[in-house]
């Protein structure tokens, strides 16, 4: 493949076979957890018939999972980070074992569901910071856009086909089944993992605890270009993750009950898969921050037309009669697949860029608490998100919430760019934290 070329740079899978095997392993463990992810939702949802509910299961998880990550982080910093990925791993496992023996048997609860997707959630932080961590020991730096390009990839394929699939699974197999099959694809990751070498972090070491804490938050005041890109973030997925909302969507909205709700979150990841894919000109940016600002304005621009599509089908339009659980308004979930698709490949242009600027800029002692607290980001927004959007919609209407945090993010992003110019001067060939 020519240096030029439009196309993503598979170069970390030939030049690394440690990091292919573990990219492999991520992303079949990753599609199966999507699985889980979006039968719970379905699930609770049947159990409760509440969208709020549905919120909740992702704001339940919000406190456990910003406490494993900030710890999972300093564990990343001062053991064998292959040895603690592995161990959160086996929670994952054991977790998400519980939930299908529970479906097969019927005994499953709102609380059962509630309870695991928590352990879940909680574990999966800590094994998400410290591959993190591990990738760039894997890697030379000037592959390392190149490799978060390959983990939107593996976000692509997770997300695509992990809900699409779950929605055809629950909708023909059950809850079991669709719990039984992540449980099969989990056992990929340990083998990504287990021959992995030893990777003792490097330079000064910290014992975890409050002293570790200190140490990386010392760090992170010092470090105002990755200050801002967690805030930036934090913005865009608390005002812009509508997807508790796509089961009632599905359901009341658009139709189609639960195949609606696996194509709308199908939408998201086929565009960061398809920016990844072609993502070869994003690796040659050397201005990233200027390219995560530009990503996180269209991400907001298409967030906010999902809200006029919903609002659309709110009014009627395009939206025949009888629209229900097994019909749906056909030109208005294309329509809005379309957008989020568009949402989706900005955000992960987004995540490129604050992957590469994270794993360049901090160095390898610090990597683990810094990864965590960029998981505790990434992860915990979207929860927050959960929250805002669930309870915007229970007190207004389904298409408010995105349109109106469309316009929010795009508000907010210009605010705070404003406040940092030096932001958008970041360059990668001499990445500063």
């Amino acid at each position: 493949m020519s240096r030029g070329s439009a196309l993503i740079d598979l170069r970390p899978l030939t030049t690394s076979p440690a990091f292919a095997r573990l990219w492999i392993g991520s992303t079949l463990s990753g599609m199966g957890g999507q699985l889980t992810v979006v039968a719970v939702m379905l699930h609770v949802f049947e159990l409760t018939q509440s969208t709020f509910a549905v919120s909740m299961i992702a704001v339940a998880g919000l406190v456990p999972m910003v406490l494993a990550g900030l710890y999972g982080g300093m564990l990343a910093d001062a053991f064998d980070r292959r040895t603690v990925a592995l161990l959160a791993a086996s929670v994952t496992f054991v977790s998400t074992a519980l939930l299908a023996a529970l479906a097969w048997t019927g005994m499953e609860n709102v609380a059962s569901l509630f309870v695991l997707s928590v352990i879940n959630s909680a574990a999966n932080s800590i094994v998400m910071a410290t591959k993190s961590a591990i990738t760039p020991r894997l890697l030379p730096r000037d592959l390392l856009p190149a490799a978060a390009a390959l983990q939107g990839v593996t976000v692509g394929i997770m997300v695509m086909a992990g809900p699409a699939l779950a929605g055809v699974l629950v909708a023909f197999a059950g809850y079991a089944w669709t719990y039984s099959l992540d449980v099969l694809l989990m056992t990929s990751l340990f083998l990504g993992l287990w021959s992995l070498p030893r990777l003792r972090p490097e330079g000064e070491i910290v014992r975890p605890g409050l002293e570790s804490f200190r140490d990386g938050a010392r760090f992170l005041r010092r470090a105002p270009n990755i200050r801002l890109q967690y805030l930036l973030d934090i913005t865009a997925m608390t005002f812009g993750q509508p997807i508790a909302l796509f089961p009632a969507i599905g359901a009341v909205l658009l139709g189609g009950g639960a195949i609606t709700t696996g194509i709308l979150t199908a939408a998201i990841a086929a565009g960061a898969f398809l920016s990844s894919l072609f993502s070869g000109p994003v690796g040659r940016v050397r201005r990233q921050g200027l390219g995560i600002e530009r990503a996180i304005q269209v991400y907001g621009l298409s967030i906010g037309a999902f809200g006029l599509v919903l609002l659309a089908a709110s009014l009627g339009w395009m939206r025949p009669n009888g629209t229900g659980e097994d019909s749906g308004a056909v030109v208005l979930i294309v329509l809005a697949a379309i957008v989020l698709a568009v949402s989706g490949a900005a955000d992960n242009v987004s995540a490129i860029y604050r992957s590469t600027m994270m794993q360049a800029a901090v160095p390898d002692a610090m990597r683990g608490r810094l990864q965590g607290i960029f998981i505790v980001v990434v992860a915990g927004g979207p929860r927050v998100g959960a929250l805002y959007a669930g309870t915007l919609a229970t007190l207004t209407a389904l298409w408010v919430p995105p349109l109106f945090g469309g316009v929010l993010i795009l508000a907010l992003v210009g605010v705070l760019v404003r406040l940092s110019p030096r932001f958008r001067e970041y360059d990668a060939l001499n990445p500063t934290p």
